[in-house]
């Protein structure tokens, strides 16, 4: 097991769902749940980044460790970086970003995706994914999908069918033929400490933000992403209030 800081960014503005991190889940905060689900994968400490007092109240008021960070960060990234700069974590440093609005991630893949970094010294940063079954996953842009390479390294990311299998589809879509490598993104990130520092001064690249993908930006610019590969589906994490409860609905045994 690799030593890892896990740290949840809980923004209390959205524009589909403002609160989102505060809404009760089985009688606590879903950040809270979140904080409590990283802090199973093994992580040395776990850290919630926040731009908002009351987010942060509810941390105290559970004993989690809690770092304000500012109100106008572009991206989740963003608020990850500045949180390991106030934390002054040594470059190498792996920091697991877990979302604050996935209550249900696994702490086992958490543990993986640092793992994955930890065993790729030539990466910058750790993401996972898992294989793609049905057509209707691979056809739909919603479902993001990653291409790796022989290390397990990712050439690309997208929101179309890749890899495109030629032969098969021919005459249109279909079934995805057997053996073909098509794997789903999952949207947890591992980074080293160091490539956080940098990573503000990296400019968006032109297919980011065609693909609307911020993950590109970083093979992009030259830099390496492990991925691990589960064999199990992500659960979903919560964008609105439908997903809230729908999520409510699930037979979960909380703790």
């Amino acid at each position: 097991m690799p030593a890892f800081v896990a740290v949840v960014p809980a923004r209390y503005a959205s524009s589909r769902f403002p609160g989102k991190p505060l809404v009760d889940i089985a009688g606590k905060p879903m950040v809270v749940r979140v904080a409590e689900r990283a802090a199973l994968s093994g992580a040395q400490r776990v850290v919630v980044a926040t731009d908002d007092a009351r987010i942060a109240a509810a941390c105290r008021e559970h004993a989690l460790e809690c770092l304000m960070t500012r109100a106008d960060h572009a991206t989740g990234t963003d608020r990850i970086a500045e949180a390991a700069h106030a934390l002054g974590l040594a470059e190498q440093t792996i920091v697991v970003n877990v979302q604050g609005d996935e209550p249900l991630v696994e702490p086992a893949l958490v543990a993986a995706v640092a793992a994955a970094l930890e065993a790729a010294p030539e990466a910058s940063v750790a993401t996972a994914c898992h294989p793609i079954t049905g057509s209707e996953e691979l056809f739909n842009p919603n479902v993001v999908k990653v291409v790796l390479d022989a290390r397990g390294h990712a050439l690309y990311f997208s929101r179309a069918p890749i890899p495109w299998a030629r032969e098969a589809w021919k005459d249109g879509p279909r079934d995805a033929p057997a053996g073909l490598p098509c794997y789903r993104h999952i949207g947890l990130y591992a980074y080293r400490a160091g490539f956080l520092a940098r990573y503000a001064g990296l400019a968006p690249a032109p297919l980011e933000a065609f693909e609307a993908l911020e993950q590109l930006r970083v093979l992009w610019h030259g830099e390496r992403i492990a991925v691990a590969i589960s064999e199990t589906v992500a659960p979903p994490g919560v964008d609105t209030p439908e997903d809230l409860e729908r999520l409510r609905r699930l037979a979960v045994s909380w703790q």
